[in-house]
C-alpha cells in the first residue's frame, strides 16, 4: 500500500473550475453526450491496455476487454466500467484536476458566448470526463492502474475541489459512479441508456454491457467496404473519433492493397476544431496495427498541415512489438504517410473542381493550415498550390491560380498581389488604384503564412508572384484594348522641386520619393523598395518581436493629384527654401501615408500640431 493513506484534498485548475461552473448550470436536452464521453474514456483505456499487454502479457486482464454499465433507479445512480489501463494517483491528479490543453482559455470564452450548445462544444474540445456534472451532483472514480497493486478513489462534487484516498479493487481499470442530480433520474432508465448507446457508441470497438446484453455492433466500421456503410453510419463514426455533433464535411474511405497494405477512413469536418491553431499542431487521427489501437498522436502519421483531418489509419504491416517511438521512424510508416496524404490532396482537388462553392466553405475554415504545406512540403507543393484558394480583385468568387492566369492582360507578365490582415481592408488600399484602373486582378492575401509562403514559391507557370507594395508598378507595358491617344492624355506635374523640398526635409526617414504610376485617386503611398523587405512582413516581424528597425520606405505621389499639383508649383517658388507649409506638409503627407497603412504617424503629437497649422491657414486663405 502507498503511503498517501489518509483523503487528501485538492483545489481544480482555475479553468477546470470555470468549466464546471457552466457545465454544472447546463439544463439542455442533449445532455445525454456525457455517457458518449465516458463510454469513449473507457473504450480509449481499453485500447491502451491492450497495447500495453503486447508487450508485457503480465499487464493483460483476465476477462475479455469490455465496458460495463450498471444503474440503480432507487439510489439514483448510473455506473461505468472498465478493465482497462486504469490510474494510479499521479495520473488523476494531471488527468482528472487540470485540462492539459493550450487554447483552454478560448474554448472557457466560447463557452460562455454560446452556453446554448455547451455540451457540443465539450465534447469537440475534448474534456469529456466534466460533461459528467452536467447530470451528476457527485461523481467517484475508482481506480487501479494495471501493474500496479494500489487502488485509488477520486471523489468531487464539481464545486472547486476533489478528494483522492486509498481504496480497493481487485482488477485494473476504472470504475465510474455518477450520483445523479433530482432532474437527471432520466439516465438510470434501461431504455434511456440504450437509445444513447445505440446513438452514440455503435461502433465502439469494445461491448458495451448492461447486464449480459451487449448493446453495441462491437465492431470497428473502417474495415468493412464503403458500399456497405451507409451516410449515417459515417456519420455516427465521425462524431465518436471526432468528439463533435457536427456533419463531415467529406468522407474519405480507401484501402490499399499491395506491398504494403492498410485502410484509411477519414473525415474533415465542417466546424473548425478547437485546437486547431495550437501551437502543438497535433494531428487527431488514429493509428491502428490489425485493428489494435496504438496512438492518436502520432507525429508521422500525417503532416502537420492535414491537422484538421479526424478518423484513422490501419495497417497490417506495421509491427506491434514495438515502442511508439520507434513505430516512429519505421520506413513503412513514412510509406503510409505519403500514400495517405497524397490520397487526401487527390480527394480535395476532386471535390474543388466537381463543387467549388462548397470547396470554397472548406477552404474558408482550412486554407490557411493547408498553405502551411507550401513551406513545410516541397515534393507536394505543385499538389497544394493547385488547392489554393484566393480572395482578389477580379470576380466575387474565390480564385485558383490557373483561374488568375487565364484572366491575365496582354502585356501583364506577373501574378500580383496585395498582403496584409483583412482581404476588405486590402481590397480598399490606394496601391490598387492604377492595377484597378488597367483592369489588371491583384490577389488579396490575408492569412498569416501567406507572408511566410510566398518565399518559396516565387513563380507560377513561369510567372512570378509580385507583390504591389514592392518596387516598380510595371503597368506601363499592360495593355488594356482602351488606350488613350497621346492627344488626349493630361500632363503630369513635374515634381522635380517638390521631391527635392521634401527629400531634404525628412531625410532618411524615407529611401526615396518619387513619382508613382499605381496612384489615381490617393495622394500618396508608401512602398518597399526592390530588393527589400515587403511592408507587410515587416510589420508582421516587428509585431512579433523579430525585427526592432524596418528599412525606410519609398514615398510615391500621385502627380495628378490636386494637392500634389498644387505643392508643386509652391516647391518651384524662390522662397521654397523657407516655406513652413511645405516643411509641414511632407510631414503629413509621409503620416499620411502611414495611416492609410494601418500605422501610427512618426510622431503623433507634431502630427496635430502640423495638421491644426495647415487647417487654420486654409482658412485663413479663404476668407
Amino acid at each position: 500500500m502507498s503511503e498517501t493513506t489518509e483523503k487528501e484534498t485538492f483545489s481544480f485548475q482555475t479553468e477546470v473550475g470555470q468549466l464546471l461552473e457552466i457545465v454544472a448550470g447546463s439544463l439542455y436536452s442533449n445532455r445525454e453526450v456525457f455517457l458518449r464521453e465516458l463510454v469513449s474514456n473507457a473504450s480509449d483505456a481499453c485500447d491502451k491496455l491492450r497495447y500495453a499487454a503486447l508487450t508485457d502479457a503480465s499487464l493483460a486482464p483476465s476477462q475479455d476487454f469490455a465496458i460495463t454499465l450498471e444503474f440503480d433507479t432507487k439510489a439514483k445512480t448510473l455506473t461505468i466500467s472498465d478493465n482497462g489501463i486504469g490510474m494510479n494517483h499521479a495520473d488523476l491528479l494531471e488527468t482528472l484536476g487540470t485540462i492539459a490543453k493550450s487554447g483552454t482559455g478560448a474554448f472557457i470564452e466560447a463557452l460562455k458566448a454560446e452556453e446554448k450548445d455547451t455540451p457540443g462544444l465539450i465534447g469537440q474540445f475534448g474534456v469529456g470526463f466534466y460533461s459528467a456534472f452536467m447530470v451528476a451532483a457527485k461523481v467517484d472514480v475508482l481506480t487501479r492502474k494495471a501493474g500496479e497493486a494500489e487502488a485509488w478513489l477520486w471523489s468531487s462534487d464539481g464545486k472547486g475541489s476533489f478528494t483522492i484516498e486509498a481504496a480497493q479493487r481487485d482488477t485494473s481499470g476504472t470504475t465510474v459512479t455518477l450520483h445523479l442530480k433530482k432532474d437527471a433520474k432520466e439516465f438510470a432508465d434501461e431504455a434511456r441508456i440504450r437509445h444513447i448507446i445505440k446513438t452514440y457508441s455503435e461502433h465502439i470497438s469494445f461491448p458495451v454491457k448492461l447486464g449480459e446484453e451487449t448493446l453495441n455492433a462491437a465492431e470497428a466500421l473502417w474495415p468493412r467496404p464503403a458500399k456497405d456503410i451507409t451516410e449515417e453510419q459515417y456519420t455516427d463514426f465521425y462524431r465518436h473519433c471526432s468528439h463533435a455533433f457536427d456533419e463531415p464535411w467529406h468522407v474519405m474511405h480507401n484501402k490499399v492493397e499491395g506491398a504494403l497494405n492498410h485502410t484509411s477512413l477519414l473525415f474533415v469536418p465542417t466546424h473548425q476544431p478547437f485546437d486547431l491553431f495550437d501551437a502543438e499542431r497535433k494531428s487527431h487521427v488514429k493509428l491502428y496495427v490489425n485493428r489494435v489501437f496504438i496512438s492518436e498522436t502520432t507525429k508521422d502519421l500525417l503532416p502537420a498541415y492535414l491537422r484538421f483531418l479526424r478518423g484513422v489509419v490501419d495497417s497490417q504491416d506495421l509491427s506491434l512489438n514495438v515502442s511508439r517511438e520507434m513505430l516512429q521512424t519505421d520506413p513503412k510508416l513514412a510509406k503510409i504517410k505519403s500514400q495517405v496524404t497524397k490520397k487526401v490532396l487527390s480527394e480535395l482537388k476532386k471535390k474543388a473542381n466537381k463543387a467549388p462553392e462548397e470547396y470554397a466553405k472548406f477552404w474558408a475554415k482550412f486554407g490557411a493550415v493547408l498553405k502551411e504545406g507550401l513551406i513545410e512540403d516541397p515534393s507536394l507543393r505543385d499538389r497544394i498550390l493547385e488547392l489554393c484558394r484566393f480572395a482578389s480583385t477580379g470576380e466575387d468568387a474565390l480564385a485558383s491560380l490557373p483561374d488568375y492566369v487565364s484572366r491575365m492582360k496582354e502585356g501583364q507578365d506577373a501574378i500580383f498581389y496585395i498582403a496584409g490582415e483583412d482581404a476588405a481592408k486590402l481590397a480598399q488600399s490606394p496601391h490598387l488604384e492604377g492595377f484597378r484602373a488597367k483592369g489588371v486582378e491583384v490577389l488579396l492575401l490575408s492569412d498569416h503564412v501567406d507572408e511566410f509562403w510566398l518565399q518559396h514559391v516565387t513563380k507560377f507557370d513561369g510567372k512570378p508572384l509580385k507583390s504591389i507594395t514592392r518596387g516598380a508598378a510595371e503597368l506601363d507595358e499592360i495593355k488594356t484594348g482602351q488606350e488613350t491617344k497621346d492627344e488626349d492624355k493630361t500632363e503630369d506635374a513635374d515634381l522635380a522641386a517638390l521631391i527635392a523640398a521634401i527629400k531634404v526635409e525628412l531625410g532618411e526617414t524615407v529611401k526615396d520619393v518619387r513619382p508613382s504610376k499605381r496612384l489615381t485617386d490617393s495622394p500618396v503611398c508608401l512602398i518597399a523598395d526592390d530588393g527589400d523587405m515587403d511592408v507587410n512582413l515587416e510589420r508582421m516581424l516587428k509585431r512579433h518581436g523579430q525585427l526592432e528597425h524596418g528599412m525606410p520606405r519609398v514615398l510615391e505621389l500621385n502627380p495628378n493629384h490636386a494637392m500634389i499639383t498644387k505643392l508643386a508649383e509652391r516647391a518651384m517658388a524662390e522662397s521654397a527654401s523657407d516655406d513652413s507649409l511645405l516643411k509641414d506638409a511632407a510631414h503629413l503627407l509621409l503620416d499620411q501615408a502611414r495611416i492609410v497603412e494601418g500605422e501610427t504617424p512618426t510622431n503623433p503629437s507634431e502630427f496635430a500640431r502640423r495638421l491644426g497649422t495647415v487647417i487654420a491657414r486654409a482658412f485663413t486663405t479663404s476668407k
